[in-house]
């Protein structure tokens, strides 16, 4: 009889210490996931981040070259205007 109660015992411990394994799993798993989505925002940020440094670049060299020709196509007519041509 006591055998039979001991061999319970033990597989009721060995029971509950699976749950509460399982449960850590699950918790750590929940952390990971929170790194992860963390990670991937802050990637996210950085890509976002040097996507407008492109963008303002871009346009102000474009603003600058159409200011360029704008004045050069503007000098150009007032020299002809002007009989300077």
């Amino acid at each position: 009889m006591h055998i039979r109660r001991l061999s319970t015992l033990i597989l009721a411990a060995g029971m509950i210490a699976g749950i509460a394994y399982a449960q850590d799993g699950a918790k750590q798993d929940m952390k990971d996931a929170g790194h992860d989505t963390k990670d991937a925002a802050v990637d996210t940020g950085h890509g976002v981040k040097q996507g407008s440094k492109k963008a303002y670049h871009a346009t102000k060299r474009t603003t600058r070259k159409a200011a360029r020709k704008t004045a050069h196509g503007t000098k150009k007519a007032a020299d002809k205007v002007s009989g300077k041509d």
